[in-house]
């Protein structure tokens, strides 16, 4: 079982830079990817990172490229979202995803690998 608490969500003006952190508890040695997610009013649910914990190696939607980082800890235990240069389109709340499976044919980014999510942090961007 894997729980994750996210914090570091507010309010910033567009130009702005914002760090996430998402505390994972409890087995995230079984972890296969850990993502960040974004969820705004009236729209879909969307990957804007995510990370092969084994290596480290990082994804990202050309949304986001070159302005959103994640990282982690190298125990695992926290994963990050460096948010810089964040526009009004990147208000949203913000969800930590994990996933202890293995699976063929979906995207890193893709909602449907996740098994485990927290709660949500919320980021408004004002211009």
């Amino acid at each position: 079982q894997v729980q994750l608490v996210e914090s570091g969500g507010g309010s910033v003006q567009a130009g702005g830079s914002l760090r996430l952190s998402c505390v994972a508890s409890m087995d995230t040695y079984s972890t296969v990817y850990m993502a960040w997610f974004r969820q705004a009013p009236g729209k879909k649910r969307e990957g804007v990172a995510a990370i092969y914990t084994g290596n480290g190696v990082p994804y990202y939607p050309d949304s986001v490229r070159g302005r959103f980082f994640i990282s982690q800890d190298n125990d695992k235990s926290t994963l990050y979202l460096h948010m810089i240069s964040l526009q009004p389109g990147d208000t949203a709340t913000y969800y930590c995803a994990a996933t202890t499976l293995v699976v063929e044919g979906l995207s890193p980014l893709q909602e449907a690998r996740y098994h485990y999510w927290g709660q949500g942090t919320q980021v408004t961007v004002s211009s």
